[in-house]
């Protein structure tokens, strides 16, 4: 079963940085758009950040824009989400998935093809950040 799974999160404090990392298993990421998003508790789910196939376009949502970058590395199977200068905003669970566009409002678009229509998601990881 495919799935993308994030990992790297932590509890830290504001003003502090983290690494989140996903990795893909079972199919290959290389031709896929992937995108972050992150849930607080009693929210609903946000769009965080997407980037291209290429790795040459990236989105980001308004909220996290200047202090977070997406990357990835299509060798190893990777997408990575560098999270500087947290807020404790920023406290949610964080996941990737394959095949979405997010837009600047938070929102976002699945622009994949699987008859479901939801694209590859997995286990998220939690971000924690103390004031």
């Amino acid at each position: 079963r495919s799935s993308c799974q994030a990992s790297g999160g932590g509890t830290v404090q504001a003003g502090g940085s983290l690494t989140l990392s996903c990795a893909a298993s079972g199919f290959s990421l290389e031709n896929l758009v992937m995108s972050w998003f992150r849930q607080a508790p009693g929210k609903a789910r946000e769009g965080v950040s997407c980037i291209s196939s290429n790795g040459n376009v990236t989105y980001y949502s308004d909220s996290v824009k200047g202090r977070f970058t997406v990357s990835r590395d299509n060798v190893k199977n990777t997408v990575s989400l560098q999270i500087d200068n947290l807020k404790p905003e920023d406290t949610a669970v964080y996941y990737c998935a394959t095949d979405y566009l997010v837009t600047e409002d938070g929102g976002y678009l699945y622009i994949g093809d699987d008859h479901a229509g939801k694209g590859r998601w997995g286990r998220g990881t939690q971000v924690t950040v103390s004031s």
